[in-house]
């Protein structure tokens, strides 16, 4: 068991080698726009089942009653729906994993908050880094123990597919003590570019110095550029292992990316784009959210930049790797925040 612990955690030395966005970008692209073709993503039986129990969990924990905390009384808030997005340090198309230790970290984990009662939608950064409960399984796919570790290693136990997706999907409802989580979408690395130029491209202002010679790309600190496909993967993500912490400044990046984006796709997207997406993607993708759905029921939300918050917490030096800790309070405080209403009286 030691031998195959060391097998997952040695992998964190490589650079990561996705971004976010493309997890986000593919669900939001398709809800600004109601002309979707739709495709084989709906939710199977299976997931349907598993992630019901998972709902039924959150509920048992968060829609129960009401919360008191700080001379002040919450209650959960019903008309919120969450969706996890993964970006996962796989290159090409998705396919199953060798073993089940080989399912691949998820470099990126973003929860997308739906409130329909508010007709919004928020944004939570979870720091790749962050310790928490991890379900560890030997190489054969059998149960070991709880453990904890960085919350992007949980990916990597299972299959690289829909097991490993639900995985994290119950490694990130714990961290969030037991909230419910609707749905998933997981994308490898190669189709960042697409989605970049789906939109013709994003505008920003660069954050740091970047350059990547086997792609063509060298951006400066402080120049305003409307971002290529290659561009945009390097952008979102590159970082230089050999610096403190340096995912957190790629967080910041990828944050920024997507405001960015959100704002040129409501005036560049087309049926036409969507229509490229859903070819040219299909293949790195694993969800169980049904578009269709989604876009129609969320049609006319709002997002801005105050929607974007990130699990709180600081990074420190671990025995071996970066580890990020979470600020259990500050957690529980954010969670009232977004997830609850205040009760009167």
């Amino acid at each position: 068991m030691k031998k195959e612990m060391k097998q997952i955690e040695r992998k964190q030395n490589r650079v990561p080698v996705f971004i976010f966005v493309a997890l986000l970008v593919i669900v939001l692209v398709v809800v600004l726009i109601l002309a979707v073709r739709k495709g084989d993503v709906s939710v199977s039986g299976a997931d349907a089942a598993q992630m019901e129990g998972t709902e039924t969990a959150g509920e048992e924990k968060w829609q129960e009653g009401i919360v008191s905390y700080n001379g002040s009384q919450y209650r959960y808030n019903t008309a919120i729906k969450t969706y996890l997005f993964l970006g996962v340090d796989k290159p090409g198309p998705v396919k199953p994993a060798e073993d089940g230790i080989s399912g691949g970290q998820s470099d990126a984990m973003f929860l997308l908050v739906r409130d329909d009662a508010a007709k919004k939608l928020s944004i939570i950064a979870i720091h790749r880094n962050t310790m928490t409960a991890v379900d560890v399984y030997d190489s054969e796919g059998n149960f070991v123990r709880q453990e904890e570790h960085q919350i992007c290693l949980q990916h990597g136990y299972g299959d690289g597919m829909r097991t490993s997706c639900l995985r994290s999907v119950d490694a990130v409802s714990r961290l969030f003590y037991n909230l419910p989580v609707n749905g998933y979408l997981s994308l490898r690395m190669d189709g960042v570019p697409a989605l970049n130029d789906a939109v013709g491209g994003v505008t920003v202002e660069v954050l740091e110095d970047l350059k990547d010679e086997s792609r063509g790309v060298d951006l400066k600190k402080g120049e305003t550029v409307t971002l290529t496909g290659e561009e945009a993967y390097v952008y979102l993500r590159a970082r230089d292992t050999d610096e403190f912490d340096s995912a957190s400044g790629r967080l910041l990046r990828q944050q920024q990316y997507l405001t960015a984006f959100l704002t040129q796709a409501k005036s560049a997207a087309s049926e036409a784009a969507v229509q490229m997406l859903s070819e040219e993607i299909s293949d790195y993708m694993v969800t169980n959210i049904d578009f269709v759905e989604l876009v129609t029921e969320t049609q006319g939300y709002t997002y801005d930049v105050s929607g974007m918050y990130r699990v709180p917490g600081e990074v420190s030096m671990g025995p071996v790797y970066e580890e990020y800790h979470v600020d259990d309070t500050a957690l529980y405080e954010m969670i009232l925040d977004i997830f609850y209403e205040p009760v009167d009286g």
